[in-house]
């Protein structure tokens, strides 16, 4: 899957939590993405935010602490 198509779908998760009351937007769209992201996906997304991340939400972010990263075998 292409970075410009994990942005897109973070952000979209991210622009929904951010619509719901309470101060743990960032612990709904982890757990969101844990439930729903195959690790492939995880892992891609992990790795964009350490090359910078540019063009995602501040909220996905923070909610990289939380999100469930596959090791990389190898």
């Amino acid at each position: 899957m292409s970075p410009d198509k994990l942005v897109m779908m973070a952000n979209q998760i991210a622009t929904f939590f951010k619509s719901q009351p309470g101060a743990d937007q960032a612990k709904l769209i982890a757990g969101h993405i844990n439930d729903f992201w195959e690790p492939r996906m995880r892992a891609a997304l992990a790795a964009y935010v350490t090359a910078g991340g540019a063009g995602l939400d501040p909220l996905v972010i923070a909610a990289m602490t939380e999100i469930r990263v596959p090791e990389t075998q190898g």
